[in-house]
């Protein structure tokens, strides 16, 4: 009977892994888990933030003060609570993110490293700590599909793309926007648009965004603007716009950076550095209960109120100091709805600059609000379209999208070009990581210098003469030799034609004519890095040692070039469904 249901379950993968309907209705029904999931930790967040501060939904940053101090002590308690999960989960680990996984493991997550993430977040955000939720949910969204995908056996381009969809449509819930949600899984897990995916995409998000509407769940963002008539004017402006959010963010993603690096140097334990990091908070949320949480509440706040440029540049420095010290100081979450908030202040900051300079209204303050926060988010996760689809669902304001549009373009260009990393890419990069974009890399990690490596390759001791290198290798019988000496430790590569120059010695000793003496590299190195070496030194083959520094093959450029391409190429085929 066993065997019975085994060879079913068999029948049903195939058919799964052949049909693409199959996987449309797969990544709905991922949907629907994710819009339930995304929902469920919202209501333990908001619980959280009702039990400890007495406020309702989304409404933790809108208070305009502190009325009871005391209750600040839930940053701290927050955090002790948080390092005990720490000390619990210290022997796991860095977990996976939804990023990474798709970046590096073919999007394999650890079913438990989606469980020690959601949990961590909640706490982090329910206890008022100024991290968002997006952490969450998009661990939640993507890792049910990871789940469901791994059991099913899933090629590793639908299972990549399967992670996508559950991400997307966990953020296309929060924001009660279904293309939001898809593009932020084409730009941010799964790395491009591709035909494959665009239906099971799209089908997700959508389906995640009905079940959050149908429980009742309250969007991220409600605005209703209606931009006058955009100018060419406006859109330079707007363009400037786009690199004063590039800079901030930059700035901000890099302060960020240095501060954890000062906590990671410093001798306080793992465990208590969230608590501490709370402690520090407690004047900051003071000063400015803005700071607090993610920022809905204060975010709808300040788009209905337009502040002046004394107001928002204090809140704007309070949030990213309360964000940075709620990061560094170990409490888990994502800047990207903090970025939203940080935007719609710099927006109208950069609007009634402008205005004060010229003397009359030239940008209006709302547009100019939503425009930034389009724009310092992009600076921070690198997602232009997202963003803008996000603009334009909330707003439904095809006008100022088009104004959206062209700040956040100059604003990914400019991250990019002076930066290059996303805050996700970033922290991975300063955990030694080479991911610059959720694109499939993983295959690289997979071709090292020991799989590509020569083993039977032409060794001769480094004391022979001349005239003995010629006696052992006959012109034509290969292009070059390694040298070992005495121990069998590499010692160089000799070109068989240098050996043969008639202006040489006979009896110097042929390792005055070798090359590359001090270049070799590990079996471990992989094949862009081995690439990489390549174009360095300019030469076309290279020694591959142990650690010990003894000969264990040799690889070529031109080989390694056409593993490369076959490979790559190969990715791209699955990427596109081929």
């Amino acid at each position: 009977m066993a065997r019975r249901g085994t060879k079913q379950a068999i029948r049903f993968r195939r058919w799964l892994r052949s049909s693409e309907l199959s996987l449309v209705v797969l990544a709905a029904l991922i949907g629907l888990g994710a819009g339930l999931a995304t929902a469920l930790i919202g209501a333990m967040a908001h619980g959280l933030q009702y039990l400890l501060y007495g406020v309702g939904i989304n409404r933790l940053s809108a208070l305009a003060s502190i009325r009871h101090p005391y209750k600040l002590l839930a940053l701290p308690l927050g955090g002790l609570l948080l390092g005990g999960i720490y000390y619990l989960s210290r022997k796991r680990k860095a977990p996976v993110d939804v990023v990474e996984a798709n970046a590096l493991h073919g999007g394999r997550i650890p079913r438990a490293d989606s469980l020690w993430v959601t949990l961590q977040t909640v706490v982090s955000n329910g206890f008022g700590a100024s991290v968002g939720l997006e952490a969450a949910y998009a661990q939640a969204g993507g890792g049910l599909a990871s789940v469901v995908g791994q059991w099913l056996r899933l090629r590793r381009a639908d299972l990549r793309n399967l992670v996508g969809a559950g991400a997307g449509a966990a953020i296309g819930a929060a924001f009660s926007a279904p293309l939001t949600g898809a593009f932020y899984a084409f730009e941010v897990v799964i790395g491009a648009y591709t035909p494959a995916a665009i239906v099971p995409v799209a089908a997700a998000a959508l389906i995640a965004a009905l079940v959050g509407r149908a429980l009742g769940a309250e969007p991220y963002l409600t605005v209703t603007a209606i931009a006058e008539h955009i100018t060419t004017l406006d859109y330079l402006l707007f363009a400037g716009l786009g690199i004063v959010c590039a800079l901030c963010g930059i700035a901000m993603i890099r302060l960020e950076a240095w501060v954890s690096r000062w906590v990671a140097r410093s001798k306080i334990p793992v465990f208590l550095r969230p608590m501490i990091g709370g402690f520090l908070l407690i004047p900051i949320v003071w000063l400015s209960p803005q700071a607090l949480s993610s920022g809905h509440g204060a975010l709808r706040l300040e788009l209905a109120l337009s502040p002046p440029i004394p107001f928002l540049l204090f809140v704007f420095s309070m949030k990213v100091a309360a964000s940075i010290l709620s990061l560094s100081f170990g409490f888990r979450g994502g800047l990207f709805f903090a970025s939203l908030f940080l935007g719609s202040m710099l927006g109208p900051i950069y609007a009634q600059a402008i205005n004060g300079m010229a003397g009359y209204v030239v940008l209006g303050e709302l547009d100019a609000a939503l425009v930034g926060m389009a724009a310092f988010a992009v600076a921070v996760i690198g997602a232009p379209m997202t963003l803008s689809l996000l603009v334009l669902e909330t707003t439904q304001d095809f006008a100022l999208t088009g104004a959206v549009i062209t700040a956040s373009l100059c604003a990914t260009a400019f991250t990019r070009a002076n930066f290059g990393y996303s805050f996700s890419t970033w922290r991975l990069h300063l955990r030694g990581s080479n991911i610059r974009s959720p694109r499939d890399i993983g295959w690289t990690s997979t071709l090292t210098a020991r799989r590509l490596m020569r083993r039977h390759a032409t060794i001769l001791p480094d004391h022979l003469t001349v005239a003995q290198f010629r006696v052992k290798v006959p012109l034509g019988s290969t292009s070059r030799v390694l040298l070992a000496d005495n121990d069998r430790k590499y010692a160089g590569i000799v070109d068989t034609a240098r050996g043969y120059d008639p202006s040489l010695d006979p009896d110097a000793p042929i390792a005055s004519v070798a090359g590359l003496n001090n270049q070799a590299i590990g079996p471990e190195l992989d094949i862009s890095a081995v690439l990489d070496r390549f174009e360095r030194l300019g030469c076309e083959e290279l020694a591959v040692i142990d650690l010990n520094g003894r000969i264990l093959g040799v690889v070529t450029e031109k080989y390694v070039h056409r593993r490369y391409i076959e490979e790559s190429e190969k990715a791209q085929g699955e990427l596109f469904g081929e």
